[in-house]
């Protein structure tokens, strides 16, 4: 399912919003689900800074809660969700942000033609993700440096190897900051919004104005 919420005068941009969820599990995700949940401030950040400017977000709800190795329920919704969105909005650049799960399932699907980069917030990036989706697209990685869910170690891994296929790569580490993002939402709320205005063509990314040898451990 999508939730749409509308930009203001013509669309230049889509943010699709991806939730987290579990290893494995067919429970159905409900609205009130709390990885569902997570996601809907977030999204609004993006539209707050976005809309004036012409971005639409949409921010999807999987149909269960497992990743379900090797049927990737989550993969195929979001796959699905791409298709209708390039059938509404033709040659609209598309931007990808997930947390958590929704993170690894932003990144596996990025290699779709309109995306055009990825906002991966504490992303599960097990040993051996493959980084050929990033081919050529911009990969922004942000990660609680106390996280517990999912590994720091694994998002730097899969950072550095992002490298040498992406266009370009950063991984913020949010310090003092656990999985949920509860901590510091300072922090993430202006990183959805920045990406946001990114997507606009607007203003880039803070981020990007750190030397490149820089980029895979910049603190905030």
């Amino acid at each position: 399912m999508l939730r749409t919420w509308r930009a203001r005068g013509p669309v230049r941009a889509v943010v699709l919003v991806l939730h987290g969820g579990a290893e494995n599990g067919l429970n159905v995700v409900r609205p009130w689900g709390l990885a569902y949940l997570r996601m809907v401030p977030l999204a609004r950040q993006i539209l707050r800074a976005g809309a004036p400017h012409g971005v639409e977000v949409r921010l999807m709800r999987n149909r269960v809660r497992g990743w379900n190795d090797p049927d990737l329920h989550p993969v195929a919704d979001a796959r699905w969700a791409l298709e209708r969105i390039r059938a509404e909005r033709p040659g609209v650049p598309l931007f990808l942000a997930g947390h958590s799960m929704g993170g690894r399932v932003a990144l596996r699907v990025a290699a779709d033609p309109q995306v055009r980069s990825v906002l991966a917030l504490a992303p599960w990036t097990p040993l051996g993700e493959p980084v050929e989706p990033v081919t050529g697209k911009t990969v922004v990685i942000a990660h609680g440096t106390r996280d517990r869910i999912t590994r720091p170690a694994e998002s730097f891994a899969y950072a550095e190897r992002a490298q040498a296929v992406a266009e370009r790569v950063v991984r913020i580490e949010v310090m003092s900051e656990g999985h949920a993002m509860l901590h510091r939402p300072g922090v993430w709320n202006r990183l959805a919004r920045e990406f946001a205005l990114d997507a606009a063509g607007v203003a880039p990314l803070t981020a990007w104005t750190v030397r490149p040898d820089q980029r895979l451990r910049l603190p905030v």
